[in-house]
């Protein structure tokens, strides 16, 4: 299985931006789709982001469409979520997961690794 681990996590003003990466390590990242998922305190976890192998592939929640933005770079083994316009209610420990099937979307027990993830604060 790959190995995924998330970074770019901090503490944030309401309106502002951040990049999270998510590097991937121990077999072919370009042979997993990746999702980024959230989760709050107290809430379940919720899909983000979704993108397939090569990344022609894209799905956003409705959540975060038109401010989040995920992307890859195969030949650096990492994803990325671009997150513009943060709210308040963003805050939640952001997670990469990989899975070998191909696409955008699945439910969420479809992806088999997983890593800590990273906080995401917004203040108001």
């Amino acid at each position: 299985q790959v190995q995924v681990e998330e970074s770019g996590g901090g503490l944030v003003q309401a309106g502002g931006s951040l990049r999270l990466s998510c590097a991937a390590s121990g077999r072919t990242f370009s042979t997993y789709a990746m999702a980024w998922s959230r989760q709050a305190p107290g809430k379940e976890r919720e899909f983000v982001a979704g993108i397939s192998r090569t990344g022609e592939m894209s799905y956003h929640a409705d959540s975060v469409k038109g401010r989040f933005s995920n992307s890859r770079d195969n030949a650096k083994n990492t994803l990325y979520l671009q997150m513009n316009s943060l709210q308040p209610e963003d805050t939640a420990v952001y997670s990469c997961a990989a899975r070998s099937t191909d696409g955008s979307w699945s439910p969420l027990h479809d992806y088999d690794s997983w890593g800590l993830g990273t906080q995401v604060t917004v203040s108001s």
